[in-house]
Parts: C-alpha cells; structure tokens; sequence
C-alpha cells in the first residue's frame, strides 16, 4: 500500500474541514444587507436566524468529521454528505450566501463521486449503543417539547433536560465514528508459536518482549512471522520489527496494513531498527529518529582507564561495603528469592504506576531463560536486582527492569551492570542492550546547533524532572556504549499527534483518570510487577531506567 492511495479520502477530509471553517465564519458574521433583505422578505419569520445557527452547527460538526473522512470510514462520508447538503440549503436561507453555497455543493459532488473510497466500516458493535443513546435523547426530547407547552418545568429542569440530549446526541456520534476495538485475543496456540519463532527467528534485541501478555499478533499467511501490536485511541501499535522469516516481511506488513486500514486504524511501527528502514520506506512509512538504543559488547568493555573512573570507583566502594552479586536463570530462584524480588520492586516503585511497552516485559516470573542479577548487602539481604531477556538467536541479552530499595548506596546499578557484564563475557555473549535514550541527539551538547535546537534542547531539559531523559542519557553514557538509532514509522506525518499520545499511553506514560483507565488487553491497569525505573524516588541521578518510548 503506497502513500497515494489514500489520496481522495485525505484531500476530501482536508476540504471537509475547510468548508467546515467557512460555515463558522458566515454564521458569526454579518449578512450582506441587500440579500438578507430578499431572503427575509421571501421566507417565513425566524427561518433565516434558524438557517444561521443550523449553518453554525453543522460547521463545527464538519470540523470534527474531517479526521474521520480522512481515515475513509464509511459512516463519516454517509454522515458528511448530510451535513454539507444541510448546511449548502441553511446558507441560501440565512442570506443567500450563494459562495458558501457553491463550494458546501462541490465538496457534495466530489464526495459523492469518490464515495467508493471511502470504504471502511464502523465497530458493528457500537450499532446498539448508538441506537440506544438516539432513543434515550429522542426519548427526553419528546418528554421536554410537551413540558414547554404546557409550561409545567422549571427552567432549570429544561436546561438540564436539553444539556443531557446534547450529550447523549454527541455521544452517539462518537459511538458511530469510533474506531474498531481489539478484541481478540491471543490463544495459547498463538503464544507457543509466538514463543517459538522468538527463539529461532528472534534476533533484534527487542524481539523478546513480544510475549508480552497486553500484544496481539498478526501473523503472515504461511504463519512463519508475526506482527506483535496493540491498539490504543484507533491507533496500531507495532512493537518494534517483525519476527520471524524476513522474506515474509513485505507481504506481512502490507497485509497488517490492510487490516488495519479496514477497521480505520492508523499503523506505526514503535522502536523500527535501522536495518528494517529500508522496508518501512519502500512501504511508504516516514520514519522519524526517536532515539538511540545503549549497547555494549562485554568483550570490548573495561575498568581501566581514566574515562571510566567514577564507575570503578562506584564498583570498589560497593565491594569494600560487602556486595556481592549472584546471577542466576528464572527457574532457578526459588519462593523466598522471588518474594525478596517482588517486594524491591513493590518499595521501589510506591504508588507509581508501572511502565513499558516495546522494552520491558511485564512480569519477573514465567519466562525461560530470563536472567536476574542480584545484589546482596553484607547481610545477605536483597539490595537490588536486574533483569535480563534474551535474544535467542543472536544470543545476546537486554536489560527489562533495574530495581534496588531506597536505602541502598548510590552506585548500585552501576555495580550490578558491570557484574553483569563480566559475566556475560565469561559465558561468550556477544553483547548486551542496556537502555533507550529518548531523543538522544537532542539533548547531546553539540556545536553549531540551531536555534530550533537549542529551543527543543532547553525544552526536554525542563521535562527532566518528569521523564528523566538526560539523566538516563548521562547514567547510560557512563558505560559508552555502542548507540544504534531506533526509529517511530507513521503513515502520515499527521498522524503524529495521535500516535504520540498513544505511544505514551501504551508505555503508560500518559494514562487517562480514573474510573475511565481502561486496562490493555491482557494486563492489569494498576499493577503488574516491573517497575522500569531503578533508584530512590526522590534521587535518581545515579540510578537508571529501562525507557520504551518518548
């Protein structure tokens, strides 16, 4: 599917929206003089002020429905063409307002002549809502007109009664334009070939985190590749690269794409490798740098030298102090060590809410061949822990959650990273992802940068309090690790916004107030167990986080 496709729906939208605008602005505006006298001495009193505001109405409605016409939903375009026949008949009669009229007809024409591509239905789900809202509105309408004749209703009645159809009449509208809900989710037979593709098709050192429980699959035709996905707010999510035989790729993702185009889905592709690019661009994705992923080859790392000093000083201290470090696979901690485990991540993360999507998975237990790196105090007690998933085919590790209690030593990830990777260069393992640093390009000194720079520069800076990007940048700096770009591939450039508030939803950066926080399939919208964020609270310069999205 090419970007051209799309072309009459997205044009048609944008014309929508325009006309749209110029409705708003004939109703607020004056009529001329010589037309308005015509107008009202040919219809009945009251006609042309009910033309103006109807104009007014539908205007903004036509605005709203823009988007929707652009993604091709068929129940838009059935409702644009009432819309715009309206509002071209309420501009005759309110002035004779013959331009606004002539282009409201065009765009009827145009919609019309290109109704074939506006082909994509509504969640047939929402077909009893709706009609259940329609009747409760009509229902309070009918109650409200005999009210005012016979004059029985307070006036604050009435206004409530008339505030409430707005409502139910808005709400079923935005039942009839929702975007198709995900609702099926994986079998176990899906999860075990998921599982197995993992291990012998996963090279990408985010392929693991596809068997997370909150993604759905795609899969291809031969079902030798998959799509891991989730929907939020209408849009697909893919997490990071396809998995599996890459020459089923092309045709996996155009097929996606069709389905997703089909529910009125737009499509990105979250935390996209360099080596994909090539097949996201000839798909006509735009593909946009979102940051660099933190990688580090064990063979190549080391103590010594001056660059490295504040983590070997870091590392020593913690070793006079009495830590020690045990790594150890899943199915070797047993109940008391998997409590220890759950309750650093419990103190750690407070009231939080948990976080990750494409680069954490969202449970400590349950995953062969999953690694813990754990820290012990002179006592013995459990000051903090790493966990580590693989990538079975490459066989290396990435790091999904990095936890320590708060009254630990400031240094202690650092203590528990290098340990780990002295012991993945003992085992051979060819390297180890250890973080992703969000716009990392940006927040870089660098000379010569433009002012736009500088501006989105001080910008992020300002939100370090929040989201913690420039400490991760500078704590994952410390390691100087190997940076490979990882891209946020869209349809279209104006999908961005959406996407944006999507993806931050989907690493639960961004969640909407509760009791409307509804959970992703699969997960538990309060809590699950791997908190991302290693560190006090309050202090966590020196501590790390495992960062899936901006």
């Amino acid at each position: 599917m090419r970007r051209h496709a799309l072309w009459p729906p997205t044009i048609l939208g944008i014309l929508a929206g325009a006309v749209g605008v110029i409705s708003i602005v004939s109703a607020l505006t004056p009529a001329l003089a010589n037309r308005s006298d015509l107008v009202q001495g040919v219809l009945p009193p009251g006609i042309p002020e009910a033309a103006k505001w109807t104009a007014l109405a539908f205007g903004l409605a036509l605005v709203w429905l823009a988007g929707s016409l652009m993604r091709g939903k068929r129940r838009a375009w059935q409702l644009a063409v009432v819309l715009v026949a309206g509002v071209a008949i309420a501009h005759l009669a309110k002035g004779l307002d013959a331009e606004e009229a002539t282009a409201a007809l065009a765009l009827l024409l145009a919609l019309v002549r290109y109704r074939k591509h506006f082909g994509v239905a509504g969640d047939p789900d929402t077909r009893p809502l709706v009609l259940t809202g329609l009747a409760l509105a009509s229902l309070v309408g009918v109650f409200l007109l005999y009210s005012l004749n016979d004059k029985a209703l307070p006036e604050d009645i009435v206004d409530l009664g008339t505030a409430t159809v707005t409502l139910l009449g808005f709400r079923a509208l935005y039942l009839w334009l929702r975007s198709w809900r995900e609702r099926e989710r994986p079998t176990a037979a899906d999860r075990a070939l998921v599982r197995e593709l993992v291990e012998r098709h996963g090279h990408d050192t985010l392929s693991y985190f596809a068997l997370r429980e909150d993604k759905s699959y795609f899969f291809s035709a031969g079902r030798r590749s998959f799509l891991a996905y989730t929907v939020l707010g209408g849009s697909a999510l893919v997490s990071s690269d396809p998995v599996g035989d890459p020459a089923e790729f092309p045709a996996l993702l155009e097929s996606f794409r069709k389905m997703a185009r089909g529910r009125g889905w737009r499509v990105a592709i979250l935390g996209a490798s360099g080596a994909l690019l090539p097949l996201y661009q000839s798909a006509g994705f735009f593909a946009i740098k979102v940051g660099d992923e933190a990688v580090v080859r064990p063979e190549a790392f080391s103590l010594e030298g001056r660059r490295v000093r504040k983590v070997r000083q870091s590392v020593n201290r913690l070793r006079r102090e009495g830590y020690s470090v045990a790594v150890l696979e899943e199915r070797e901690a047993g109940p008391v060590l998997r409590e220890e485990l759950r309750q650093v991540s419990d103190e750690w993360r407070g009231s939080r809410p948990e976080r990750g999507f494409t680069m954490a998975m969202d449970e400590l237990f349950g995953h062969s061949g999953t690694l813990f790196v754990v820290a012990r105090d002179a006592s013995g007690e459990v000051g903090g822990f790493l966990h580590l998933v693989p990538s079975p085919a490459s066989g290396g590790y990435s790091l999904s959650a990095m936890r320590r209690r708060r009254e630990t030593p400031n240094g202690l990830m650092e203590f528990l990273i290098v340990e780990a990777i002295a012991w993945t260069r003992a085992h051979g393992v060819p390297e180890i992802s250890l973080n992703f640093c969000v716009f990392a390009d940006l927040l870089r000194e660098r000379e010569g940068r433009s002012p736009a720079g500088r501006v989105a520069r001080r910008g992020l800076q300002s939100l370090d309090r929040v989201f913690q990007l420039e400490r991760l940048l500078s704590f994952t700096g410390k390691f100087f690790p190997e940076w490979r770009p990882r891209f946020l591939c869209v349809e279209r450039l104006s999908d961005l916004p959406l996407v944006g508030i999507a993806y931050l939803r989907a690493e639960s950066l961004l969640s909407p107030p509760r009791p409307w926080a509804r959970p992703r399939a699969g997960g538990d919208p309060v809590r699950r167990s791997t908190p991302r964020f290693p560190g006090r609270p309050r202090r966590r310069t020196r501590s790390a986080r495992r960062a899936g999205g901006p």
